[in-house]
């Protein structure tokens, strides 16, 4: 039973004149003190409204909500209508919604099955997947999750960085300074260095960056040279990247990159022509989307196509592929204007679907306080870290639990999980600083610690037996447990908070915090003790082993049942 819409539609029958629904839902708070109540609704918005003080509005509020049955007692206290629930009473809904529901527990059907594309990860061929591109991947994959609990069709796009000048200068280089057995015996690591030498040597030799134009120009023509090396470039990368992407269990729908839209940029160019959008500047061509930001470059002054063509394209044929509602770009903060601009372009071509269309900008991953170059190798391996992260989880293990049964899959489980969690649990607006130390830590707030609790409860439910029953009786919960039981009524509202803000913080930081008052009840109280609360308790400690479970899961994250 959902407890703070029923707080809601009892506020409503009193205010509904004034505030809807949906403005009353986002005012409820939970007090920092559970001697404040379970719920609260603060009145100082109302003051401004009914031109009365926020404790008189509380005050008469208090008097005219129902308490029994539905709460057990309603309060007006400076200003704020505080409800107490019937703690027996939400238990038991709450743990039976659990038993029936299992892992389905927090699903909703907001979505109503309609299609949301999702543009994630996207590393550039020819390159090292570095930890650079972790951010946008982990985000993109939690976010195609919840998107799934929330009644959506996610589609996992990767748009591979396949295309652009980059591709230029790497042929130049290659017949510059590359030897083919040399490639073919690494193919990352020889191209990266390439890459980087040809940005030394352009320091000095600036007439390599208009070669690099010229070979660009080429391989946009369909010159047989450039298109043979280009594939070589782009087989080699992808197969470098599946390691890392099953490393990670992430996968895709589609790994269409920008060279498969060359063939549908015509039709942007002949689209933006005809609605007259169209402008030179320069010898380029450009769309001026508004007073406020620079012009949108559609094509260089060499002919040459750009990111933000492609993009067009790219949009247009995913509303033709796959009719979506929501289409999100889970893609860096630095490209924040590039996605303003093409929004705009989008709307100015008469694209309603525009706005259906989302940035999800994120900080950066820094080192030493920098980003992360590639140009000048300053990169740190992705499949690198994940590797030392599973070696030193297996190390923990062979010294905290070295009977332990399939320890490569759990010390597997368990340093992915360490990494993905390091993440996540960082509003991604914010800058991480890359530190190996921190993220690998099994202690404190990471997702090891959470692993470490659903195994713990995993283990209690093994050693007494428990079988989960629908249709068991929930009796008088221990007083140690409510604070357990406020967390397993919030999930649904969590996953549905963290989804709509495309924020899987908010869903890390709520397991933490799940994790942190289990274990202060696992501390205090005897839960495998033979007397009648035993079956509550036990019932109790799968609820919380379900969720922890389920939103490790939804964080890309396994939860091994043993540690």
């Amino acid at each position: 039973m959902d407890y703070k819409t029923l707080f809601v539609n009892s506020l409503h029958q009193q205010l509904g004149e004034h505030v809807n629904k949906e403005e009353l839902e986002k005012m409820i708070e939970k007090p920092k003190r559970e001697s404040m109540g379970d719920l609260a609704f603060p009145c100082f918005e109302l003051a401004k409204i009914y031109r009365r003080s926020p404790k008189d509005i509380a005050h008469e509020l208090a008097q005219k909500i129902d308490t029994p049955p539905l709460f057990a007692e309603v309060e007006a206290v400076s200003g704020y209508v505080n409800v107490f629930l019937d703690k027996n009473q939400v238990a038991s809904d709450v743990i039976h919604d659990i038993l029936v529901k299992k892992e389905q527990y927090g699903n909703t059907n907001i979505g109503q099955n309609q299609v949301i594309t999702i543009d994630f990860s996207s590393p550039n061929i020819a390159k090292p997947f570095s930890m650079g591109h972790l951010r946008s991947t982990v985000i993109g994959n939690a976010l195609a999750l919840l998107a799934e609990k929330c009644g959506y069709q996610p589609v996992r796009i990767n748009h591979i960085g396949d295309w652009g000048t980059q591709f230029g200068k790497l042929i130049v280089a290659y017949k510059t300074w590359g030897a083919a057995d040399k490639v073919s015996q690494n193919p990352i690591k020889e191209l990266l260095e390439l890459y980087v030498r040809f940005h030394q040597e352009a320091e000095s030799a600036p007439e390599l960056n208009n070669q690099a134009k010229q070979w660009f120009k080429k391989l946009e023509g369909g010159d047989q040279e450039a298109l043979s090396l280009w594939k070589w470039f782009r087989d080699e990368s992808l197969k470098e990247f599946a390691k890392v992407y099953q490393l990670l269990d992430i996968s895709f729908d589609s790994y269409d990159g920008e060279a498969f839209y060359n063939d549908k940029i015509d039709n942007v160019y002949k689209t933006l022509e005809e609605k007259q959008l169209l402008e030179e500047s320069d010898g380029a061509m450009v769309v001026k989307v508004n007073n406020d930001l620079p012009p949108c470059l559609i094509k260089k002054n060499d002919g040459t196509s750009l990111y933000a063509t492609r993009d067009l394209a790219a949009a247009i044929y995913r509303q033709e592929r796959y009719q979506f509602t929501k289409s999100l770009y889970v893609v860096g903060n630095e490209q924040t204007l590039h996605f303003k601009q093409l929004f705009m372009v989008l709307e100015a071509m008469g694209y309603t679907w525009h706005q259906g269309l989302q940035h999800v900008p994120f900080g950066m991953l820094l080192q030493d306080g920098k980003k992360m170059s590639t140009r000048k190798g300053k990169i740190i391996l992705l499949e690198q870290v994940l590797e030392q992260a599973i070696e030193l989880a297996k190390n923990n293990i062979l010294k905290k639990n070295p009977s332990l049964v399939e320890k490569d899959k759990v010390a597997h489980e368990v340093g992915i999980g360490a990494v993905i969690f390091h993440d996540l649990k960082n509003f991604r607006l914010h800058d991480i600083e890359f530190s190996l130390t921190d993220m690998l830590r099994f202690e404190g707030e990471t997702g090891p610690y959470l692993q470490y609790t659903h195994a713990r409860a995993s283990s209690i439910l093994k050693k007494c037996h428990y079988q989960p029953d629908e249709n068991a009786a929930i009796h008088e919960i221990d007083a140690q447990a409510w604070s357990i039981i406020i967390y397993l009524l919030s999930f649904p509202d969590t996953i549905k908070y963290a989804f709509e803000g495309n924020d899987p913080s908010q869903l890390a930081k709520y397991l933490l915090e799940l994790a942190k008052v289990f274990n202060k009840y696992y501390a205090v109280v005897r839960i495998s003790d033979e007397d009648q609360k035993r079956p509550t308790r036990l019932a109790l400690v799968y609820s919380v082993q379900v969720v922890l479970k389920e939103g490790l899961r939804l964080l890309g994250i396994k939860a091994p049942a043993a540690m």
